[in-house]
């Protein structure tokens, strides 16, 4: 190499200086909103760089900012401004705006949109399934109904959030062709759950333990900022994680194992009532799938230790059968309180039938100020019989997804894993949802599409179509009687 080449060219040097200048422009900013003690001050500058390094690895690697994402979603919630009553009521709107969360929210709407229309342009069409034409549906009757609203901004802020999780479905049907880019996806959920699960370690080590206080419970609530959008989450992590937990290499199965004993415990910490029993459900769900007694006894025996070790836990599902009044305090919302409230906000939907009065609106509606707490109804009150449709038709094809994903999946490998994982997954969602906010929870729904994504790249046949190294496809004709095709077993994927 001559020595011409070796020297940096004007324009590598210039974007040197920038990147400097810059650096140093938002450390004096933030330093100075520090000694101010404006948070906002010191998040919005670090943010604002941080987006704009990002936006280039939209634009440059568009694969690589996705795993990115989906890798750190989780501690964007640490440096929330709006904090844990986002979503009420009484919720400052221009903080919720200002979040990193919602920053990252508008960068992947619009870099997704950017690179859809680019690969329709080069490929004349789209991958796409009837479960991302359901999902897309959801998103649009959600958008449709936030435009008529009586308070637009809350409204389609809510819209966008729903959005995210849809064209996040979308991209990664696009980004799943073959089991190696399931794998990388896999890869980016699990290592969002190890720093996750870091952070709430380190933070409790250090006597600061990430949590809120409902009531008389203390609930922990790890980098997010409230403890059921921690719990759902481990939720989810816990049921898929099971599901192919026997299917990995033996380094991956030990790392596993230490990121799902870690969950469990925190799991129970968030005194989640409504993730713990989709987590006992969903893990039922996957030892009958596995036809596995010995994972059914190991649930039965963290049931009795986690009540045992953890009174609170118990006394948490005890509130289900106090007499409380209407509404309750922070954590007494039992089931009669519900059915009431969902006896009070059905009525609105009458206003607009059709549309519905807007997503995240029937906390501005109701003295409670309260979500529906139950997403089957939120979909017909803040998005009427077009939205109620569209998010039935989801629910109907994510279990057809889950079913044909068991039937295609090759025994013996990780795809019967996945497909088990989010069988239970699938189910979970739906029963969870008919008592909670599920919906809400975007950042919970980003893992739970990508697992969706995965299930549907095997429901579709696209794991076994080619090899991990990118070598020549394997044709696989499904042989029937009389007809002297031939079968070719489909290669099994572990991870090595």
């Amino acid at each position: 190499m001559t020595r011409r080449q070796r020297e940096p060219r004007p324009a590598g040097r210039l974007l040197s200086v920038l990147a400097a200048v810059a650096a140093a422009a938002v450390a004096v900013a933030a330093g100075l909103a520090l000694a101010a003690g404006d948070r906002r001050g010191v998040v919005l500058p670090i943010a604002l760089v941080a987006g704009a390094a990002v936006g280039v690895l939209a634009i440059t690697r568009f694969s690589g900012y996705v795993i990115l994402m989906l890798a750190v979603r989780p501690l964007l919630d640490v440096v929330k401004l709006s904090g844990p009553t986002a979503g009420r009521a009484d919720t400052d709107q221009a903080s919720r705006l200002s979040d990193p969360s919602t920053m990252v929210a508008v960068l992947f709407l619009l870099a997704a949109g950017l690179w859809l229309a680019a690969q329709l342009r080069r490929n004349g069409r789209l991958r796409g399934t009837p479960l991302g034409f359901a999902m897309l549906l959801v998103g649009a009757t959600a958008l449709v109904s936030a435009l008529g609203a009586n308070r637009p901004t809350p409204s389609l802020l809510e819209a966008m959030r729903i959005l995210t999780v849809v064209v996040m479905f979308v991209v990664l049907e696009q980004l799943m062709p073959d089991r190696a880019a399931v794998r990388r996806i896999l890869i980016a959920c699990y290592g969002s759950l190890a720093l996750a699960l870091l952070y709430t370690v380190l933070v409790s080590a250090f006597g600061q333990v990430p949590s809120e206080v409902k009531g008389q419970f203390i609930r922990v609530s790890g980098p997010f900022s409230q403890s059921t959008t921690f719990g759902r989450y481990l939720m989810f992590m816990i049921i898929f994680g099971f599901a192919i937990y026997r299917f990995l290499a033996r380094r991956a199965q030990l790392i596993l194992a230490v990121l799902l004993g870690l969950s469990l415990v925190f799991l129970m910490l968030t005194n989640t009532r409504s993730a713990i029993l989709g987590a006992a459900l969903g893990l039922i769900v996957v030892a009958v799938l596995h036809r596995s007694g010995r994972m059914l006894a190991t649930l039965l025996v963290v049931a009795v230790a986690g009540v045992s070790l953890l009174p609170s836990v118990g006394d948490r599902f005890a509130q289900l059968a106090e007499d409380r009044p209407t509404g309750g305090g922070p954590t007494g919302n039992t089931l009669q309180w519900r059915v009431d409230y969902w006896a009070e906000i059905v009525t609105l939907a009458n206003r607009n039938p059709v549309t519905g009065i807007g997503p995240n609106m029937t906390q501005h509606e109701t003295s409670e100020a309260k979500k529906p707490h139950n997403d089957l109804l939120r979909a017909y009150v803040e998005t009427g019989l077009a939205g109620l449709l569209a998010y039935l038709a989801m629910l109907v094809l994510l279990l057809h997804t889950a079913r044909t994903a068991l039937r295609r999946a090759p025994p013996g490998s990780l795809e019967r894993g996945v497909a088990v994982g989010f069988a239970g997954c699938a189910v979970v969602f739906i029963a969870v949802s008919l008592g909670s906010n599920v919906i809400s929870n975007v950042v919970t729904l980003w893992y739970f599409v990508a697992f969706a994504a995965a299930a549907s790249a095997i429901a579709h046949g696209r794991t076994t179509s080619a090899t991990t190294h990118g070598r020549a496809a394997i044709a696989i004709t499904h042989g029937r009687a009389g007809t002297g095709s031939v079968t070719t077993p489909a290669p099994q994927f572990r991870y090595e």
